[in-house]
């Protein structure tokens, strides 16, 4: 077999599987369309911020049965920078080059640090989780911020939203 041959068939397998990885985000953000209630939107006026600001990089949103189960709907399943917005009215993720991620205070079940998320491992807690409700499908929305000091705060925060006692975990 001659080298070019070889660097071909080589060249068609990779495209071949980069296809078919492709095919399969398409088809599962397909399935996922179907099933999942449409995100909310943020309303014009959010409320009075209750923390500050906080950069990092949204990491990805889950559903809740599996922390690898990523969301494929729309471009929210795409990691990009971004930053954390905590008011009144709930959490706004405001990601750069894509749409926002806005989590109604109603909505917020829980909060937590933790390891991982789809698309991001990390040693120890590196992941401010929230967990959160669109009708009856529960969901986890992971943040990566650059200042992992202020998590504690930030969990306590979202976790009295949610009405739910302890503190962080």
């Amino acid at each position: 077999m001659t080298r070019l041959v070889l660097v071909l068939v080589v060249l068609a397998f990779f495209v071949l599987c980069a296809a078919a990885m492709w095919w399969g985000w398409r088809n599962k953000g397909r399935r996922q369309a179907r099933t999942l209630p449409a995100f909310p939107t943020a309303p014009a006026e959010l409320g009075s911020e209750l923390l500050p600001e906080q950069s990092g990089v949204y990491v990805s949103t889950t559903l809740d049965d599996s922390w690898q189960n990523r969301v494929a709907v729309g471009d929210v399943g795409f990691r990009s920078e971004a930053t954390l917005h905590l008011h009144d009215k709930g959490l706004l993720i405001d990601r750069v080059g894509a749409s926002p991620v806005w989590i109604p205070r109603e909505t917020v079940r829980d909060a937590r640090v933790g390891q991982g998320l789809a698309g991001k491992v990390m040693f120890g807690d590196g992941l401010l989780i929230v967990r959160w409700q669109v009708e009856d499908q529960l969901l986890d929305s992971g943040f990566r911020a650059d200042e992992k000091e202020h998590y504690q705060e930030w969990v306590a925060a979202l976790r009295s939203m949610a009405g739910v006692g302890g503190g962080a975990q």
